[in-house]
């Protein structure tokens, strides 16, 4: 975890002319389309730094499918843990699990994974390059086949959009959606249609450095 303070960091959304709350509403519309494709019967869904999960619970308040939603959050940060559990139970979503923890262990899925949906937002654009391209192999054991990982990343220079689309298709995902260049944000969505992996424990994904630092070190993110 960096130095930054993530729970204030969440305010920018409550302005609604700012780029992540724009950002959020794409992310929100994803999310609605994935839950519309889902086939009856129970929905899994996993959030990789869900921070306070705006994007999941903004949608699930008001979802057909709510009921059948079984989501596990895996946030660090506790206070953001403690908004994301607090805005499940307002809305009364009682399939929502907020784990305290670093995303980045795969441990924390046990138990949850495959998933038909699998969040990771706000990951991309602090990690390196090379962390990035990691983590996109381990989705083929977290998400299940014919799932969708939902994903952002910014698409300001250097656009590492277009390279991370081929990182996916090279670990076995069709693209199903992906923001246009030249806008602030990048919002992708990938469908599952290689072969299943089993989840391995004990393994890190990657390091999560942070926008600012990553920009300090010359290591993209910026």
């Amino acid at each position: 975890m960096t130095g930054k303070d993530w729970h204030a960091w969440h305010d920018q959304y409550d302005d609604s002319g700012s780029a992540l709350a724009q950002r959020l509403a794409v992310v929100q519309r994803q999310i609605r389309h994935a839950l519309d494709s889902c086939p009856p019967g129970p929905v899994r869904i996993v959030s990789i730094c869900a921070g306070q999960a705006r994007d999941l619970l903004g949608v699930l308040a008001t979802h057909p499918r709510r009921k059948d939603v079984r989501a596990r959050l895996v946030e660090l940060d506790p206070r953001n843990a403690t908004a994301a559990r607090d805005g499940a139970v307002a809305s009364g979503l009682s399939g929502i699990e907020v784990v305290v923890g670093d995303a980045a262990l795969t441990d924390h899925y046990a138990g949850m994974v495959p998933a038909k949906l699998v969040l990771a937002c706000g990951v991309f654009g602090n990690i390196t390059d090379a962390d990035i391209e990691r983590t996109i192999g381990y989705l083929p054991a977290l998400c299940k086949w014919d799932g969708t990982v939902l994903w952002t990343r910014h698409r300001r220079s250097p656009d590492l959009v277009p390279l991370l689309c081929r990182w996916f298709g090279q670990r076995g995902f069709e693209l199903e959606f992906v923001t246009e260049p030249g806008t602030d944000f990048g919002v992708g969505a990938h469908r599952f249609t290689g072969s299943p992996r089993p989840l391995e424990m004990g393994h890190r994904m990657f390091t999560f450095i942070g926008r600012e630092r990553l920009r300090q070190l010359g290591r993209s993110g910026s």
